[in-house]
């Protein structure tokens, strides 16, 4: 019986320290009260109580904590429902006012969420509520924040997480997205033909350009060559100074090839042939007269036969020598090799007498009758 006695005694005392001796874990606090009427807040750590008039109302967790809402219908402004999953991040900084102003305060917040989330959408068309997530995020946090701060509560932050339009909307809005798509790859494509076209056209007006410029460089060298090689023949036929009888033979052998073109209709006869078919023709009057005044019986037809092949020997003697100068000359300047600054050739004074090809002009015809 004594023993019986002990043993209650000393379960009574062990049961007195579990109630009197509280270890309180961190980032939580718990709520006393002492015969139903609230004491005190235990913070972490130990803490020692009145075994069997203090009592542990709740134990509220003061870390920030995540809540997922399942899928709510919406209305939009344009009368399409949606569904807008949320996701909410609060704390407790008030276990007092968490436990005593507000039965449960999860269940609270979750439907202030839902109210406030379908006065803000019901505000919006589909469109802008799909791209004003951010709009939409402050303006809840705003709100619950200002609603749950009586609570104790605060609100850290709240995310969509997803917005559902009906399946014939996102038909729709697929097949718009995808027309979407073709018109801008459409513009693209054409943008992209149109600078083709357009770099085409400057590269070519370039090449064109750069053509052009080619050709005139090329003519203007050639016409520069030509008139160096013009002043070196003009230079080496002054320097050889030739004789009338030479120019007359010269512009004898270049007659029949002037003449021999079938479209010629104008033939140019220089100054020069006429002075010295003159003076050809002086020559061959004056021998005439020498042999009229001599007599016949003195004349000797071969000696006058002789000094007219010697004469005509010489002559062509004098024009292969200044033919050779001249080619001589035109080689030189085909080769390069011409003497740089030479002075421009002077025009050769010419008689200029039009008329048909195989037709003799009256100044031709008088030249020719005076030799």
């Amino acid at each position: 019986m004594v023993a019986v006695l002990v043993g209650a005694i000393a379960l009574l005392a062990v049961i007195t320290l579990v109630k009197a001796v509280r270890i309180v874990p961190q980032q939580r606090m718990d709520v006393v009260e002492r015969l139903g009427k609230y004491k005190r807040t235990l913070s972490p750590g130990l803490n020692l109580l009145v075994p069997f008039i203090d009592a542990v109302r709740t134990k509220v967790d003061m870390r920030e904590q995540v809540v997922s809402f399942p899928p709510q219908p919406v209305i939009t402004s344009d009368n399409l429902v949606v569904s807008i999953d949320t996701v909410l991040y609060f704390k407790v900084v008030d276990p007092v006012r968490a436990t005593y102003e507000i039965s449960n305060f999860l269940q609270a917040i979750e439907q202030l969420t839902v109210t406030t989330l379908r006065n803000v959408i019901g505000s919006l068309d589909l469109e802008r509520a799909l791209t004003s997530r951010e709009e939409i995020n402050r303006h809840l946090s705003g709100v619950l924040d200002e609603t749950t701060g009586r609570w104790g509560i605060k609100v850290t932050r709240v995310e969509i997480k997803a917005i559902e339009p009906p399946p014939s909307i996102r038909d729709s809005m697929e097949k718009q997205m995808r027309a979407e798509r073709d018109r801008r790859a459409a513009i693209l494509n054409a943008e992209g033909q149109k600078q083709s076209q357009i770099l085409t056209a400057e590269g070519e007006k370039q090449a064109a350009v750069l053509r052009a410029d080619g050709d005139r460089q090329a003519r203007i060298l050639q016409a520069e060559g030509q008139a160096k090689a013009i002043r070196t023949v003009f230079d080496a036929i002054h320097q050889a100074n030739p004789s009338q009888k030479v120019l007359a033979y010269q512009y004898l052998q270049a007659l029949p090839q002037i003449a021999n073109g079938q479209a010629n209709k104008v033939w140019i006869v220089p100054a020069e042939l006429t002075k010295a078919l003159e003076g050809l023709g002086g020559a061959l009057g004056g021998l005439s007269q020498m042999a009229g005044d001599v007599p016949s019986a003195a004349v000797d037809a071969g000696a006058v036969e002789r000094e007219a092949v010697e004469a005509a020997e010489a002559a062509a003697a004098e024009a292969r020598r200044v033919t050779d100068e001249v080619r001589a000359a035109e080689a030189q300047v085909s080769s390069g090799t011409a003497p740089q600054g030479l002075p421009a050739a002077e025009a050769v004074p010419a008689a200029p007498v039009t008329g048909d090809s195989g037709a003799a002009t009256p100044v031709a015809a008088r030249r020719t009758e005076q030799a």
